[in-house]
């Protein structure tokens, strides 16, 4: 069980009720990572929502026959200063419930909340409020996530069209 008081200074938990925090801290675990270590690798199972605490964290896609993703491979950045970064692994709601991309401590050193999504999943299906917080905010994060997606797009695309003149 996470101290509830992590919790409760996470975005994501800004408006829930104490008796709700509680019931989510007693599945949350605390992971530290060092700058270059995985989180997860793309195809790993969807097992947990995870929250940037401190530090960041990328999310890489993996290159066919390449021994690890890098940098250029970065599709989004996550840390605990922009809202509606801090939450990934969305996964962990959509079938197959595998993980689609890969994630890195981008950081020296990061921290991160991570939920166990079988124990949340029951949660939110006992307690319609907690899962309908969660699933409203985790469409803001995906929503955020396809705005840095195509904003990447239009760089591409600004980029060849400069590169054939």
């Amino acid at each position: 069980m996470v101290d509830i008081g992590i919790l409760e200074n996470i975005h994501i938990f800004k408006n829930y009720e104490i008796v709700e925090i509680e019931k989510l801290a007693a599945i949350c675990t605390i992971e530290n990572y060092q700058v270059g270590e995985s989180l997860f690798l793309e195809g790993d199972s969807a097992d947990a929502m995870w929250i940037v605490i401190d530090g960041s964290v990328e999310l890489r896609f993996e290159m066919p026959d390449a021994s690890k993703a890098t940098k250029e491979n970065t599709l989004s950045t996550h840390d605990k200063d922009v809202p509606e970064s801090q939450v990934f692994g969305w996964s962990c709601f959509v079938p197959p419930y595998q993980m689609r991309l890969s994630a890195y401590c981008s950081s020296r050193r990061c921290e991160v909340l991570k939920i166990n999504s079988k124990q949340l999943h029951k949660i939110m299906e006992e307690d319609t409020n907690i899962g309908y917080k969660i699933l409203q905010y985790v469409v803001h994060v995906v929503g955020y996530r396809f705005k840095q997606m195509q904003e990447e797009v239009a760089k591409s695309i600004g980029i060849n069209m400069m590169n054939s003149w």
